[in-house]
């Protein structure tokens, strides 16, 4: 995106921790939240093209970026963090998230944080034929990263939960990215544990009260288009939609104006 990059602001987490938003745009808040390896530049596009009609809000999540990480790690304290964010838009925001982000912000929400309504991109659930395809590789990547091994983590990472061939990952590690990657694999155990080795949580899903949209792309592997289904279909009146785009993306001139209707709606 071009342009001046928006200031950042900061808001404490209840255990302290400094959380880095930046804020754009007016009109209804919007809480927009990352997952793995993303910080708040992953969604500041999609941020600027919501910008006419919402605030939105990007942030990094603890451990990225300019906020800070206090030990140990708890899904509760994320979900703080996201209480925090939410407190600094005014009390209540719509939340949207992508990949691990949409199952945190899932999560906060059957919590009962004042979300107004809910989008979860892509949460990747593994369902029906695809349950244990994917291994959970939390204990792994806690070994790799208390061994300060990162290109490790970030390695498994990659292969054993986006499942990328082993060459493509050999021509990352030789590109400028793969530094941007291996600085934050310490958080790739958080996502980990956000997601549970990609376990379909129906209770909580089914606590939610809020209104609530998932969205898969057309160009994503089928495992990830039926978790995005079945998460939908898990929460009371959820409802689905795909959207035309690339492997876990859809480009935000395609996902605004489709947000913006539910939202808006």
């Amino acid at each position: 995106m071009s342009g001046t990059t928006p200031v950042a602001e900061q808001v404490r987490s209840v255990d302290g921790t400094p959380i880095a938003f930046e804020r754009s745009g007016a009109g209804p808040a919007v809480v927009l939240v990352g997952g793995a390896f993303s910080d708040r530049n992953a969604t500041r596009d999609l941020g600027a093209a919501l910008a006419p009609d919402f605030t939105t809000f990007s942030y990094d999540r603890r451990g990225r970026g300019y906020s800070g990480d206090t030990a140990p790690y708890e899904i509760g304290r994320e979900i703080d963090d996201l209480a925090a964010l939410i407190a600094a838009a005014g009390g209540s925001a719509a939340v949207y998230g992508i990949s691990s982000g949409a199952v945190l912000s899932a999560l906060a929400t059957a919590q009962g944080l004042p979300v107004t309504k809910l989008v979860m991109f892509e949460p990747p659930f593994q369902v029906g034929p695809h349950v244990g395809v994917r291994k959970d590789i939390t204990p792994q990547l806690i070994e790799l990263i208390a061994a300060d091994d990162r290109d490790g983590a970030v390695e498994t990472f990659l292969s054993a939960s986006v499942g990328l061939p082993a060459e493509q990952i050999t021509g990352m590690r030789s590109q400028p990215m793969w530094g941007g990657l291996t600085a934050v694999a310490h958080t790739l155990v958080y996502d980990a544990i956000v997601t549970a080795g990609g376990r379909l949580p129906v209770e909580r899903l089914a606590a939610i009260t809020a209104p609530t949209l998932a969205v898969d792309s057309t160009g994503s592997p089928q495992w990830l288009r039926d978790a995005s289904r079945a998460a939908a279909e898990a929460v009371p009146g959820g409802r689905s939609v795909s959207l035309d785009g690339g492997y876990h993306d859809v480009p935000p001139t395609t996902l605004a104006p489709a947000l913006r209707e539910f939202l808006l709606g």
